[in-house]
Parts: C-alpha cells; sequence; structure tokens
C-alpha cells in the first residue's frame, strides 16, 4: 500500500496510507494546494496535481486553511524539499532519559531509497554517491562504503574559473566525492534545504551556503567586487544550473522573499542566503548607517535587487562588516 507524506504549516508529516490524506481533505485540514509526495512521484505536488486524490478536496475549506503554506514554496519551478526521512517517533529531546534501544531507534538513520539527497534530521544530509559529487569542503561527518575525496583542482573548470577561486579564498572551496557509497554532510548545524534544478533552472547561492550538489549541475563563482573590499572576506556568489539536486544551508528557517521591478526587495548581504538566476543584485550604501562609527552592522551595506525573481534570507547575519576602510 502506498505510503504518502504531505506539508502542513511548512512541515513535512508522514507517511501515512492514502486514506488518511483522503480523510485530511475531506475535512478540510488539507486542500487542494497542499503539497504530497509518495514513491514513484518525480517530485512533490501540489494535490490538485495528482488525480487520484483531486477528487477528495472539501468544495468548502476552512478559510485560513492553506495561508500558513502558501509562504512556504520559495518558486514555482524549484521543489521546495526533496522527501526526506520521516520523523522519528520519539525525539531525543521529548524526555529526559532513554533506554540505550530508544537512543538508537530515535536518532538512527532512516532510509528513502530512490533519491541522491535526503535529510536526516534538519541538519544533516545524506547524500547516495554513486559516480561523484560535490560539497563544500570540511562538511563530512561520516560516511560509508567505497569514497575518495579529492579537493578541487586550482585550475578545475580552467583558467578564468581559477581566478575567480583566488579571489574568493578558502570559502569557495569545494570536495569531489568519488566511488560509491553514502556520505553525512553538516556545517555549524545549519539548516539544510534540498532543491530539484529542472531544465532551464539558475539560482544563485551565496558561497558560504550551498553544502552540496550532484555532477549533473554546472557552477560557476561570481565576485561582487563592488562590496569585496566592505565584506570581510569579501562577497561571492555560486551560480548553479542543469538538471539535478542541491543542498543549500541557512541559520534558522529560509524565508523567501518575492521581488519585482515595480517591488524591489534590499537585504543585508550577510543574512542572504539565495536568489534567482535572473536577478543581478547592485551593491548600494546606507552612508546615515555607515557613520555610526562603532555601532554599524550589516545595514550600512545592503543588496538591492530589482526585476522579476525571488531572494532567501534567514534570520542570522553570516558574517560581520569591517567597520574600517570601505
Amino acid at each position: 500500500m502506498a505510503e504518502w507524506h504531505l506539508v502542513v504549516n511548512g512541515q513535512q508529516q508522514g507517511p501515512f496510507p492514502e486514506e488518511h490524506i483522503v480523510s485530511e481533505l475531506k475535512a478540510g485540514r488539507a486542500d487542494a494546494s497542499t503539497l504530497v509526495f509518495t514513491n514513484g512521484m518525480p517530485e512533490w505536488l501540489p494535490v490538485r496535481d495528482v488525480p487520484g486524490l483531486a477528487a477528495h478536496v472539501s468544495p468548502h475549506p476552512p478559510a485560513a486553511a492553506s495561508a500558513p503554506a502558501a509562504r512556504a514554496v520559495a518558486t514555482p519551478t524549484l521543489a521546495t524539499h526533496a522527501p526526506s526521512r520521516p520523523a522519528a517517533s520519539t525525539a531525543v529531546g521529548d524526555v529526559p532519559s532513554h533506554t540505550l534501544a530508544e537512543f538508537v531507534a530515535a536518532t538512527g538513520e532512516r532510509d528513502n531509497p530512490g533519491d541522491v539527497f535526503e535529510l536526516e534530521g534538519a541538519h544533516m544530509l545524506e547524500a547516495h554517491v554513486s559516480g561523484r559529487l560535490w560539497s563544500k569542503l570540511g562538511a563530512m561527518v561520516a560516511y560509508r562504503g567505497s569514497l575518495k575525496f579529492v579537493r578541487e583542482g586550482a585550475f578545475e573548470g580552467g583558467l578564468g574559473k581559477f581566478m575567480k577561486k583566488m579571489v574568493s579564498g578558502e570559502a569557495s572551496a569545494l570536495t569531489k566525492i568519488e566511488g560509491t557509497g553514502i556520505v553525512y554532510l553538516a556545517d555549524q548545524k545549519k539548516n539544510i534545504t534540498i532543491l530539484r534544478l529542472r531544465q532551464g533552472d539558475v539560482i544563485n547561492v551565496n558561497g558560504n551556503d550551498l553544502l552540496a550538489f550532484e555532477d549533473t549541475i554546472q557552477y560557476d563563482i561570481t565576485m561582487h567586487r563592488r562590496v569585496a573590499g566592505m565584506m570581510s572576506g569579501g562577497l561571492f556568489s555560486v551560480r548553479l544550473n542543469g538538471t539535478g539536486m542541491i543542498a543549500i544551508m541557512s541559520h534558522g528557517a529560509p524565508l523567501t522573499l518575492r521581488c519585482s521591478a515595480s517591488d524591489p526587495i534590499v537585504t543585508d548581504p550577510n543574512a542572504t542566503v539565495a536568489w534567482s538566476g535572473n536577478l543581478t543584485p547592485e551593491i548600494k550604501t546606507d552612508i546615515s548607517l555607515r557613520s555610526l562609527i562603532g555601532r554599524g552592522g550589516g545595514e550600512a551595506f545592503q543588496m538591492l535587487f530589482r526585476g522579476e525573481g525571488f531572494v532567501v534570507v534567514q534570520p542570522y547575519e553570516e558574517k560581520p562588516l569591517m567597520t574600517g576602510k570601505g
């Protein structure tokens, strides 16, 4: 019998039998826009696009039933998450003590066959390697199987990319993971989000916030030169396109903001995680904030996004700005 997962208020729930999903739809606790997934589906889909479930949508759902979930979708061409593991029945933090068997059951890995990337909790990525994939340098926590870790070569990708790596520094260094096995990746206990890029999708990710991507994804480094001298370590992003899965990170839950030519978005560079491929940020300086000697913050230098697209931010400033020479 098929087991289903669904997203409610931005949180994945399941697995459930199909009868449970049908009852949620009939009761109005889920609706046509609710994201669902089961084995055999290529990605998460709204109920309206699943013929076997769409017929069960309540004709009179509660007025606010889908409002919290509406904001969780970053962009209609990017899957919000690859299917991740079901939550353990008893979380480690829920009770003061555990038997050894309970601890192993609560914290043990959950297999979700069929995906290259899956989440083992909010802060740990499980990556299935069969050939080669790429990860952030130093992100490996553990692995099993026959795997080899090779630091990205200085001239990998040609002379042009080499020059960009030299400017952007160690933070942009990648590791090639080659062989057959499973590797577990994490970085500073950041939240991990898995995105599935389709043909034609392009996304820019802050260099510090890119955890891993499949070998089918092409990448390039973009240095934002006007702000490089202002930032501690500079500011660069990685432009990703192709077909496959990528994993990005954020301190806390990410928030995706829509922008347009008539409604631009201004963000703190240190809190900016990613933005759509068609957007190119402008760097602006707030003189009034910059003049607060000794009390200036990230707000003194800002990223301005104009045009149709989206920007992803986090509730955290990744790096402090330099308060000396600008």
